[in-house]
């Protein structure tokens, strides 16, 4: 017997009500990091403000080693990413080490509780006297220059082993500020100097107990790796004494829809393959390192601000908010992209803006972005702001550095203040006139 036509009208109706409910629900979904709203941390600390995602960093660290298995995998976060004591004990109680660039990076990981035999020590253009004192604190040194190498061979004999960093002249990354191994870089010994490397270490009987190489950032080819892998193999053929080979990292991350990333399943694959047949000839099995920096935390970064105001020009709608290249330089430095969202009207109209800052020159985050429609006082999210925010940001313009927050175990904390006009002034000699 067919349904009453009343009735059908009445389940046509309910079926409408409940797609519309459910629409609305999608276009008023709330941005979140492991179930904590952004817009709630913004609230409660404030803008402008870095936001990292604990679990996030945890989940890259775990899909890098267990790609890898079984090789004897030993990662090293390259903490000039991000170097908040907070992120470096999450990845040191995972079993992560430490790759630091300066004396002050090897003493911010002691602090954080890493022992010596976890962290290298890669610097460049650094004065013996650095080494020096990186020695004293008992990390791996990692040397990239000749001159560098002479006078530590001179210094410490072979009482204290150290790695060598070699420039493979292979031109990778995805921006050539960030390519560090083709032939113009001021970065490692050429791989065509090996001989006088040689030269030197047999003279001053240096122990060699690392190779390292680091061809850029970005970098979506697994070729490159293998290339600058053969490289490292067969140099490796001169240096008896090895503990480890060093691919330094460059891994690509998706920073817009649609990005190719590097494929770190397949690029474990192939480089696990070659170096077990390279152990095989070497005699033993090496440790195989990793410095991955971007590929640990990027993804788990969110810097929020506020709008400050709309300026409406005769060709441009502009979006003034809370910061500007002394928060986050990257897009002005690196024409980096950085998508952007309006956390308070997630379910407004498009219009199209284009994102400044507030600092007294050019800086802009964003050309004609496709907003949910924004308002003074809304709250903007730009993702994948974990890798080179925070640690690149200055006090331009005499203006604060922002504070940070981790979200971690469902719970929003602060891990840095905002800055304050007394931290401005800390350091300041006062002269009577």
């Amino acid at each position: 017997m067919p349904e009453p036509k009343n009735k059908t009208k009445i389940i046509q109706q309910q079926t409408v009500k409940k797609l519309f409910s459910r629409l609305m629900e999608l276009l008023n979904e709330k941005y979140s990091a492991s179930g904590v709203d952004l817009l709630d941390v913004a609230n409660e600390f404030g803008a402008p403000v870095y936001i990292y995602d604990g679990n996030k960093i945890i989940e890259q660290y775990k899909r890098l080693v267990n790609a890898f298995k079984p090789v004897n995998i030993k990662v090293k976060y390259a903490c000039k990413a991000l170097n908040n004591s907070a992120i470096l004990k999450l990845l040191k109680q995972e079993g992560c080490g430490l790759d630091t660039v300066s004396i002050n990076e090897v003493k911010l990981g002691l602090r954080a509780g890493f022992a010596p035999a976890d962290i290298i020590f890669t610097p460049n253009c650094v004065s013996i006297e650095e080494i020096q004192e990186a020695v004293k604190l008992k990390v791996h040194i990692n040397i990239d220059n000749i001159s560098i190498l002479e006078q530590f061979g001179s210094i410490y004999g072979n009482t204290v082993p150290c790695c060598i960093r070699i420039n493979p002249h292979i031109l990778a990354g995805g921006n050539t500020k960030i390519s560090t191994g083709h032939i113009d870089s001021k970065f490692g010994i050429s791989v065509y100097q090996l001989r006088h490397v040689l030269r030197v270490i047999k003279s001053s009987n240096i122990l060699v107990n690392g190779l390292h190489m680091h061809t850029g950032s970005d970098i979506l080819d697994a070729g490159v790796f293998l290339q600058g892998a053969e490289i490292l193999f067969d140099a490796a053929k001169d240096f008896p004494d090895l503990q480890f080979i060093d691919f330094g990292s460059g891994f690509k991350v998706s920073y817009k829809e649609g990005d190719i990333t590097t494929d770190i399943e397949e690029l474990a694959a192939s480089i696990a393959h070659n170096f077990a047949e390279f152990c095989k000839e070497y005699g033993r099995e090496l440790e195989l390192w990793f410095e991955p920096g971007k590929f640990l935390v990027s993804e788990s970064g969110y810097f929020l601000v506020k709008v400050n105001v709309l300026k409406q020009t005769t060709a441009t709608v502009f979006v003034g908010v809370d910061s500007g290249l002394n928060h986050l330089i990257r897009p002005m430095l690196y024409d980096a992209y950085h998508s952007i969202v309006n956390l308070s009207n997630p379910a407004g109209k498009q219009r199209i803006y284009t994102v400044v800052g507030y600092i007294c020159e050019t800086d802009t985050f964003g050309w004609d972005r496709k907003l949910n429609e924004v308002h003074e006082g809304d709250i903007l999210c730009f993702k994948n702001a974990g890798a080179y925010g925070f640690t690149m940001s200055s006090n331009y313009n005499a203006r604060f550095r922002p504070a940070e927050v981790l979200i971690y175990n469902n719970k929003a904390q602060l891990i840095r203040k905002r800055e304050t006009f007394e931290d401005l002034i800390m350091n300041e000699v006062e002269l009577e006139f």
